[in-house]
């Protein structure tokens, strides 16, 4: 545990301006549709990860929700997969980022240790070209990346040489008022992990060091963070538990067990609906999570998606006035689109099949490697 804080430390310590980011550079593009859709209400991407190369996967949102896969483009840097069999080969939430004010998209190269920075065509939200080479992560194995609110500051998140499912950070975050840099780190069990905890200064700096924010009784691997809104508070996933819920303005943490789970890992917040919806890789399942004015968290439904599909990473969009919530599914190779249709109604509406498209174009897909997932709308 000291070995993981102290990569935090070093690693957070380096935010990176990116307002002032060099000219676009051209990477290697291989299209994956038979044409571009100019018509697109945004964009979801994902990664490939693949250690001789990493590609970002970029699909169209189309206005009914569903996708159309379109390109892939060369990353500039390698992937790779911590020490551990299977999918989820970062560990991680937050691998690709993009903001929708700055209209920028980066991604973590964990193999080369870098990270790359794209700037997002709103027109054509797909279209994504490099902003000048790729950059020193300041680390190794980076794994999870922020943006601030305004998109012009970008924190990357190091998990170590040595990176595994347990003792080791998962997630990066901003708070909701962009005051304090937090980073979850998951516990060796019975030891439970962690919140690491920074304050961020006017002009960006962070305070030498962090504050440790332990879960409450029974929570034990916190992994991906989503801000509660308006609460001062974070609800977390918790891959030994359930979820959760981290109150930074009194004392109202809790720790709420999910029956039958086996890893949930992965989690966003829906506008439409006031819910959070998280992925549970071992049972394939996305569970609705209501919290309350209290910050007491229950669960609202659970929606099992295909056997062995191994669900991960997840992101929510807008389309239309509705949510839908993007799902990373690496064993089925696939992504599957929800429409979050009302609070406790979730209906499943397609899953782009990722397989036949990027063999034809020659882009290698690994199950195991697959990862990440963010979304950009016009």
């Amino acid at each position: 545990m000291k070995f993981t804080a102290a990569v935090l430390t070093s690693v957070l310590a380096a935010a990176a301006v990116v307002s002032a980011a060099p000219l676009a550079r051209r990477a290697r593009v291989k299209m994956l549709g038979k044409s571009t859709r100019l018509d697109a209400a945004g964009a979801v991407y994902f990664i490939s990860n693949e250690p001789d190369e990493n590609m970002v996967i970029a699909a169209s949102i189309n206005v009914d929700g569903t996708l159309n896969l379109d390109r892939a483009v060369a990353a500039g840097g390698r992937g790779a997969h911590g020490q551990a069999d299977g999918p989820d080969a970062l560990f991680s939430q937050g691998a690709i980022k993009a903001s929708k004010k700055g209209q920028v998209l980066a991604t973590v190269n964990a193999g080369s240790n870098t990270v790359s920075l794209f700037s997002i065509d709103p027109r054509t939200p797909t279209n994504i070209q490099q902003i000048g080479d790729v950059a020193s992560s300041e680390g190794e194995f980076p794994m999870s990346l922020a943006f601030n609110a305004d998109g012009n500051r970008l924190c990357v998140l190091n998990g170590g040489a040595v990176n595994g499912p347990a003792g080791t950070a998962s997630h990066i975050i901003f708070s909701e008022d962009g005051k304090q840099l937090i980073a979850s780190v998951k516990g060796v069990p019975p030891t439970p992990g962690f919140l690491a905890v920074w304050d961020v200064a006017a002009d960006g700096s962070l305070s030498p060091d962090f504050k440790k924010v332990a879960p409450a009784k029974d929570g034990i691997l916190p992994f991906s963070m989503t801000v509660i809104p308006g609460k001062n508070a974070i609800l977390a996933t918790d891959a030994g538990l359930g979820f959760d819920v981290f109150d930074f303005a009194g004392n109202r943490s809790s720790a709420v067990k999910i029956d039958g789970q086996v890893a949930t890992c992965w989690s966003s917040f829906s506008k439409k609906t006031g819910n959070f919806y998280l992925t549970d890789i071992g049972t394939a399942t996305v569970t609705e999570v209501h919290v309350d004015k209290n910050l007491k968290g229950s669960i609202v439904q659970q929606y099992p998606q295909t056997p062995g599909s191994a669900t991960i990473d997840n992101d929510i969009a807008t389309v239309n006035g509705r949510d839908f919530l993007y799902v990373l599914a690496p064993n089925a190779t696939a992504v599957d689109v929800l429409l979050l249709d009302a609070p406790g109604s979730v209906k499943k509406l397609s899953s782009l099949n990722l397989s036949g498209p990027t063999n034809a174009a020659g882009i290698k897909i690994n199950p195991n490697n697959l990862q990440g997932m963010t979304t950009f709308t016009r």
